[in-house]
């Protein structure tokens, strides 16, 4: 009887491996000699694919960029610059805190990542096409950048123990709950969030107005 075939080596199988060892394991899980014995083929076989480790990581990190919803930024959708901002950035965020491991990776930027480099020009069209000039439709696609990213590279509740007398009120005077944080992460952190976006927005849309009521120069 034939041996089975191996499923040929791909580069969509790679990444999803190393996207995989990266959720579970960790960014330091990956290594070429690791991803190898996961795809079980041998180690020089995914340098036909990718040239290092680095550009494998690039390549998880752009996945996750595919994942984040656009479509309210198309042309025909009927939510106002505002609004699209909002659910951009709960996309965005969601896509992130799924795969929190890979966010150091992603905030260095885009560089030459497909999806990445769709991102910002599709939120950079869209402020421009609202109205924004185009040097602050650059800050307002950083600001979202360093925002969002920021709020997934780790958890504000998790990083106060769950002990209570880890805070004595007579050092910490307004801690009496801190101890009560973490249980309550994902209502502490997301309502951090909540309120960081719509106060974030909301600031915008006062500097909207000024821009839009200051004559444009000749």
């Amino acid at each position: 009887m034939a041996r089975p075939r191996k499923p040929l080596l791909s580069r969509d199988r790679i990444v999803a491996t190393a996207g995989a060892l990266v959720d579970a394991e960790g960014l330091g899980a990956v290594s070429t000699r690791r991803l190898a014995a996961e795809l079980g083929v041998s180690g020089p076989s995914l340098y036909n694919h990718f040239r290092n480790k680095d550009e494998i990581l690039d390549a998880v990190a752009d996945s996750v960029s595919a994942q984040v919803d656009l479509s309210m930024f198309d042309e025909d959708d009927v939510r106002d610059w505002r609004t699209a901002l909002y659910d951009y950035a709960v996309s965005y965020r969601a896509a992130l805190t799924a795969h929190p491991h890979i966010v150091p990776v992603l905030a260095q930027g885009p560089g030459r990542r497909p999806a990445g480099l769709r991102v910002a020009d599709t939120v950079f069209g869209a402020m421009v096409r609202a109205g924004w000039p185009p040097a602050q439709a650059t800050h307002i696609g950083a600001l979202m950048r360093y925002f969002i990213t920021g709020s997934a590279l780790g958890s504000f509740a998790r990083g106060f123990v769950d002990d209570e007398t880890a805070y004595d009120p007579a050092d910490y005077p307004h801690l009496g709950q801190a101890h009560l944080l973490a249980e309550r992460q994902q209502r502490v952190d997301e309502g951090a969030f909540e309120t960081g976006l719509r106060a974030l927005i909301d600031g915008l849309a006062g500097q909207y107005e000024t821009v839009r009521a200051t004559p444009k120069s000749s």
